[in-house]
């Protein structure tokens, strides 16, 4: 009698990724709660800002006549750039605590594409962050914003906030898989956070000191805020201004990608 050896499964990385993404999801779905602290926080500043400083911000912006509806008009987009980033930082934790449970170890035994890991969380964390995205938009409609943007200005505004949170999760992976522990992966992406406030996200920049000028200017937050701010306000949107706010995005994400695929690799 004759047997026939077992063929081992090959991975198959399109496959593989999809579930891998499809437990990110349920991951989202078991724990809704993340996904309104990912929102909380710059709902809080949308209020804070609009409600506590909108009124003498608003004039700065508009002069004579204009006060809390145009500075809301005009902070929406930076909020959800902050949005964006606050995202990251879950994302950094997610990968810190796979990594250090040991449930990577386990995929690890298996007949995985190595990169489906790192994918899902990619994909997954996109989805959390466009659900984070929409529900503080819902706030800012609530509470008087009202874009003039047509179908068009929307689906562009959809891809930029896509694009740019593929870079931002990109480079989020990584700063996770470099963490020691999920605390410090929690404190890491910290600067991502802070940047929409060193850029033309609540003030413009030609208002600030010349130096934090330069920096507001060149930095990766900047032109995506505004192509953005363009985009919802049904505006045109410079060139030079839509093509750096492409390139910084599709540079973050080959950069946490290498990054991250390295660091990966390693362990």
């Amino acid at each position: 009698m004759t047997t026939t050896a077992a063929v081992p499964t090959r991975p198959m990385p399109l496959r593989d990724s999809a579930t891998m993404l499809r437990r990110s999801i349920k991951h989202i779905r078991r724990y809704p709660e993340m996904t309104l602290m990912l929102a909380g926080m710059p709902v809080i500043f949308l209020l804070l800002f609009v409600y506590v400083f909108g009124g003498t911000l608003g004039a700065g912006l508009g002069g004579a006549g204009a006060g809390r509806a145009e500075y809301l008009a005009y902070v929406v987009p930076g909020v959800l750039m902050m949005t964006i980033g606050v995202s990251g930082t879950g994302t950094s934790v997610s990968v810190a605590t796979d990594m250090t449970e040991g449930i990577v170890a386990r995929f690890r035994t298996m007949a995985i594409a190595r990169v489906s890991i790192l994918t899902g969380h990619v994909l997954g964390s996109l989805v959390q962050t466009m659900l984070a995205v929409v529900i503080v938009l819902a706030v800012a409609l609530a509470i008087g914003y009202r874009p003039a943007a047509g179908p068009l200005g929307w689906l562009g505004a959809f891809g930029m906030a896509v694009l740019a949170t593929f870079g931002i999760t990109w480079l989020c992976v990584a700063l996770g898989l470099a963490a020691r522990s999920p605390e410090t992966a929690s404190n890491t992406p910290m600067p991502l956070t802070l940047l929409p406030f060193l850029s033309s996200g609540f003030v413009p920049t030609d208002s600030m000191p010349p130096v934090l000028q330069q920096f507001a200017e060149h930095q990766p937050f900047t032109p995506i805020i505004e192509t953005l701010r363009a985009l919802l306000a049904g505006t045109a949107v410079p060139t030079g201004t839509a093509t750096a706010a492409i390139a910084w995005s599709l540079g973050l994400a080959l950069v946490g990608y290498v990054w991250a695929r390295r660091r990966y690799n390693r362990t």
